[in-house]
């Protein structure tokens, strides 16, 4: 991003089971949407669906990616996802290591060459 600075996301997606999370994580990586993902789980979620208060224990992914590649990425999930309505929340990194974002940066697919 010549001349710019750079922006980064990090996603949050629930999964129903660790397989699936870590089969999205892992496609999400290879396919350089995502520099990283994080498993965190079991957590116990409680929800309104179709009128009910429902609760589950899901898997979290917490992603890490560019601004740049969010369409890619949300569309990518969608695609792989089991939910009919999958969580994906993004919220910016206001701040962080400049080593690490720029690596970041690099396994985005942001910069031609890693730090």
């Amino acid at each position: 991003m010549s001349g710019q600075q750079e922006s980064f996301l990090q996603v949050f997606v629930t999964f129903p089971d660790r397989e699936s999370a870590a089969r999205v994580a892992q496609a999400l990586v290879e396919e350089a949407l995502a520099g990283c993902v994080q498993i965190v789980g079991p957590v116990h979620s409680v929800y309104r669906w179709e009128g009910k208060i429902e609760s589950a224990d899901e898997w979290l992914c917490l992603i890490k990616t560019a601004t740049s590649r969010y369409a890619q990425l949300e569309q990518r999930i969608r695609q792989l996802h089991s939910y009919q309505v999958p969580e994906i929340i993004a919220v910016p990194i206001s701040a962080g290591s400049s080593d690490y974002l720029k690596w970041l940066s690099a396994a985005t697919g942001e910069t031609s060459s890693a730090p």
